[in-house]
């Protein structure tokens, strides 16, 4: 029994050791360093998002490059993805081996979810504050903005729970780009504020076709009067609107209601008729916008570069290429009075690795994104807001959104248009609960529009048994249901690993054979006695 026990003992320890090399390596919560030690040299990656737009590109480069001349001893190595999503699946696969990037441009849906390991990220209030390094702190080598300087709408979307984990790097919204010719040759007139009903009275208007099977509105085969790029944003705000459920701050899920079934049931009539699709189904907003395709293109304000005639990014050929007025509106609301639209856009968090000198160097590098040179020269290349007032009041970008139309570049009138959008909306946003698991909900936002458009076009029945069945269905694709936000992360998490499995087994046998073990001895001592 001794040696049972001691094997069980010895091999328990060696699971636990092999556990702990194999799995993510505990971290101790991040401390400010008294002061900067300049005199060590620290490497620090930065994962930032990129399409095609070599501009902004250029525009990190130099941030870089400027960066690093403050700070010698600072090495900052870039990494591009063309999507924040493959950012965001290189972070979850980067966190068990402690090799997570140490600035990354994210969103809070994804923090919510880096933040299941332990201390992945470091919570930044603390930082904030800090009179040396802090925001415009007095041992800063730049003149970045101080905590009252950021956009306090844009900030507090980065707080998670009662800490903030992120700053705002750049902020958009959504547009609704108008083909304002076709919307007039229908006997229409572009209203300041559009609705939702009014966009689907013109597309199915424009859905008239003549003997020869071309629609009238613009003479082609193809007409898709109204593309939404978005599908979960398209949901998200118009439940919104409607002031019905989508989830708490708790992480409880409230989509699946009588509202969202409604909001699918007018959507789908439009889908059946081709009036209206979506991104994943058809194609790019702007390139059927920009070949007279389509009428209302709803995509982000940073989209603005690629929507319109003379669009400085436009992709489509010359020859397919119609000229037309484009007019830019917020997205369609369900009352005017009260417009509500979501507010989006990229945010910066710091990783924190086992020194903190290297996390207090990934901070003075992330704090320098906020800075007038970097912000107004990124905010200029896309339909952007810069997220600090310091920025937005200064003179330079008050220039730069003064001379809107005097070029089809840099002051292209669209991309600015899209632009003051925002500014002048900003406190007509929102922005949706983040917890840990918040990023499947709004991909099962969208999914229920796509899944609904897709039945149409297939010419399924759309009825109370569509739905039911719809709606568990999207549950279990996203593991989704009523519950909190503790449980959904354990959700999120998924199964044990084995090495976990084994080593609780063998544990829970340990424990089990020391209980015989002390029993039998019990015995023998009470025998002795007898």
């Amino acid at each position: 029994m001794k040696r049972m026990l001691s094997f069980c003992l010895a091999l328990a320890l060696i699971l636990t050791l092999c556990a702990g090399c194999h799995g993510a390596k505990r971290k101790d919560a991040f401390v400010i360093p008294d002061s900067f030690d300049t005199s060590k040299t620290y490497e620090i990656t930065f994962w930032a998002k990129n399409d095609t737009n070599i501009t902004q590109t250029n525009i990190y480069k130099k941030a870089i490059a400027d960066f690093m001349a403050l700070y010698p001893n600072i090495r900052v190595e870039l990494k591009l993805y063309t999507d924040y999503g493959k950012i965001y699946n290189d972070v979850i696969t980067n966190i068990p081996t402690s090799t997570t990037p140490n600035v990354c441009i994210t969103y809070p849906d994804h923090i919510a979810t880096y933040m299941t390991g332990d201390n992945t990220v470091v919570p930044l209030d603390k930082l904030f504050a800090d009179p040396a390094y802090g925001l415009g702190g007095s041992e800063l080598r730049f003149d970045g903005p101080d905590e009252g300087e950021i956009i306090e709408k844009f900030l507090s979307e980065c707080k998670i729970g009662e800490d903030h984990y992120a700053i705002p790097f750049m902020r958009s919204t959504e547009a609704c780009y108008i083909n304002r010719d076709f919307v007039e040759r229908l006997g229409y007139t572009v209203p300041d504020v559009l609705t939702w009903d009014f966009i689907f009275e013109v597309s199915e208007k424009a859905m008239e076709k003549d003997a020869d099977g071309n629609f009238l509105v613009n003479g082609q085969k193809v007409m898709i009067p109204f593309i939404y790029k978005s599908t979960d944003n398209m949901m998200i705000q118009m439940l919104r609107q409607k002031g019905a459920g989508y989830s708490t701050d708790e992480g409880e899920i409230l989509i699946f209601n009588e509202t969202t079934e409604e909001l699918l049931a007018a959507i789908a009539p439009h889908a059946g008729t081709g009036a209206f699709s979506t991104f994943k189904i058809s194609s790019y907003p702007a390139n059927l916008l920009n070949a007279g395709q389509c009428i209302f293109a709803i995509d982000s304000t940073a989209g603005a570069t690629w929507m319109g005639s003379d669009a400085p990014l436009c992709d489509i050929s010359e020859d397919k290429l119609v000229r037309f007025e484009t007019v830019v509106r917020m997205i369609p609301q369900f009352e005017t009075e009260a417009p509500q639209m979501i507010s989006q856009g990229p945010s910066v968090c710091v990783f924190n690795k086992d020194d903190p000198q290297e996390v207090l160097a990934s901070w003075l590098f992330a704090q320098y994104l906020l800075t007038n040179e970097v912000q107004i020269a990124y905010s200029q290349t896309e339909g952007y807001a810069p997220v600090t007032s310091k920025a937005q009041t200064s003179e330079a970008y008050l220039d730069y959104l003064s001379r809107a139309g005097e070029d089809s570049d840099l002051y292209y009138r669209v991309k600015l248009d899209a632009t003051r959008l925002l500014l002048d909306n900003t406190e007509n946003t929102f922005v949706t609960p983040v917890f840990n698991g918040s990023a499947s909900l709004r991909n099962a936002a969208g999914q229920l529009i796509e899944n609904v458009t897709k039945s149409m076009r297939r010419k399924e029945i759309v009825d109370d048994a569509y739905f039911d069945k719809l709606y568990a269905d999207i549950r279990a694709l996203y593991r989704l249901d009523q519950r909190n936000a503790m449980a959904d992360g354990r959700a999120e998490l998924g199964a044990l690993p084995t090495m976990s499995k084994v080593l609780i087994g063998v544990l829970v046998g340990t424990w089990v054979l020391i209980g015989v073990y002390v029993g039998v001895q019990a015995m023998k001592k009470r025998k002795k006695q007898a």
